[in-house]
Formats: C-alpha cells, structure tokens, sequence
C-alpha cells in the first residue's frame, strides 16, 4: 500500500496573506489620497481639519526641532513608571482575589467600586493632592492600568478546571505545587491580555492628565496644539502617540507567543 503524504498548502496560504495585505494597504491609501484631495480641492476649511502631506510636514517639523523627543521623554517616564508600579499591585492583588475566597468577598466590591470610577473625574484631586508635577500624572497611569490587571487575573484564578486541582491534590501535591504547576501556566493567556489592555489604558490615562492638568508632554503638545488651530501639528502627535500604542500592542503580542511555549512546557511537566 503506497503511504500518501499530504503537504500543506503553504502557496494558498501566502496568497491569501498577500491578498489580504495589498487589500487593507488599498483601503488606508485610498482614505489618504481622498483625504488629500478634499484639502487641496477646498472641499474642507484649512483652519479646522489638516491634510496627510501637512501632517507629515507637521511631524518632520516637530522632530527636527526636538519638541516631539523631549515631549515624549516626559510621557515615556510618567507611562513607565506608572504601568510598572501597576504591574508590581495589579498581580499579586489579582492572584490573592481569584486564590482566596475570603479575600474576594472582602474586597471584591471596593475594587468593582474603585474600576467604575472615572480616573479623569480624581484629576482635581490628584493635583491638589500631588500638584501638577509627575506624580499626578503616575498616579492617573496607575489607575488606569491597575483594573484590567486584576480582573483578568481574578477571573483566570477562579476560572481554573476544578478536575485537575483534584487530581494534583490526589496524588499528593501541595498547595504551592499546584499554583506552579497548574494556576501559574493557566492565568498566562489572562495575563498577557491584561497587560495589553493595561498598556491600552495606560497611554490613554497620561494623554489624558497631560492634557487636563500638563505642561509638558504629547497630550500637553495635543491639547496646545488644537487651543491655537494647529490642527497639523494636532494630527501628527494623535499619530506618534497611536504608533506608540501599537508597538506596544505588538510586543505584548509577541511576549504572549514566548510565554505560551513556556505554558506548555510547564503543562507537560
């Protein structure tokens, strides 16, 4: 009997990728050059909406001039520090909320409580509290980024197959054992998400004070920008701080892929 191989249909697959590509690629040129057009055409007031060519100009200006280096400078920090510090509360808070039931029922309601509250609505009292200086701006990042943190790992935490607890505690395991074995390697895709989300939150939460109580920043240069119609100079600092927010997506993205490998290795131990 002859042994039949079946090969994957790499060629289809390529093609299919590459349809896709060229078809989403056409649909953003499109966009530009009817939004090109409408500006040079005078379809559209230049005082209140900007074109791509400007908006190049616009950003090409703002970083040979350092404005945009040294504004994403102090953006850069107030986001780091904040997303780390979030980090750092945000997992063990999320672990101990999914872990413990008791510690759940206690404060599981000041949390819900605390992530329904709007964080631009506290500004004013952040900057009474912190004044208008970088702490304000972390504390803002902090709470915007600290909830998706802990609700996804609360819910990978107390999501986790029942079945497989019962049978590590069968053969023995102890409590450590099986939050390394099987806790740990199950809140990873939960975990990834948040980060992703927290990272989300995040860059909006320093656009946001920045623009609200800043003087120093992209969403401060934003918020200046706009109040003296450089809608130019408007559009290019919305487009740095959106690049920003997708490269930090897509690393995120590409940790989730290196982790799922260590997820099945620790699985299969």
């Amino acid at each position: 009997m002859r042994k039949v191989t079946v090969f994957p249909k790499s060629n289809e697959v390529k093609r299919e990728k590459i349809a896709s590509t060229l078809l989403g690629s056409s649909v953003i040129l499109l966009f530009l050059i009817s939004w090109e057009l409408l500006f040079q055409f005078r379809f559209v007031n230049p005082l209140f909406i900007s074109s791509p060519s400007r908006v190049v100009l616009a950003l090409l200006t703002i970083i040979m001039d350092g404005s945009l280096l040294q504004n994403l400078i102090i953006s850069g920090q107030e986001f780091v520090f904040g997303y780390g510090v979030a980090i750092l509360l945000g997992f063990p808070i999320g672990i101990m909320l999914g872990w413990f039931k008791l510690v759940r029922a206690a404060f599981g309601p000041f949390i819900a409580a605390m992530q329904a509250t709007p964080r631009i609505a506290l500004m004013p009292l952040f900057i009474i509290w912190f004044g208008l200086g970088i702490t304000s701006k972390i504390v803002i990042v902090l709470l915007s980024a600290i909830f998706p943190l802990i609700v996804n790992l609360q819910v990978a935490m107390s999501t986790i197959d029942n079945d497989l607890i019962h049978v590590a505690r069968a053969y023995g395991a102890s409590r450590w054992q099986v939050f390394r074995s099987i806790a740990l390697p199950t809140t990873l895709p939960f975990l990834i998400t948040g980060l992703r989300l927290a990272a989300g939150r995040g860059l909006l939460g320093v656009i946001v004070a920045e623009v609200f109580g800043g003087a120093a920043g992209l969403g401060y240069m934003i918020q200046y920008a706009g109040s003296t119609f450089q809608t130019d100079k408007v559009f290019a600092g919305v487009l740095v701080v959106a690049f920003t927010g997708i490269t930090l997506d897509f690393t995120l993205d590409r940790l989730g892929r290196h982790f799922d490998r260590w997820r099945g290795e620790v699985a299969v131990h």
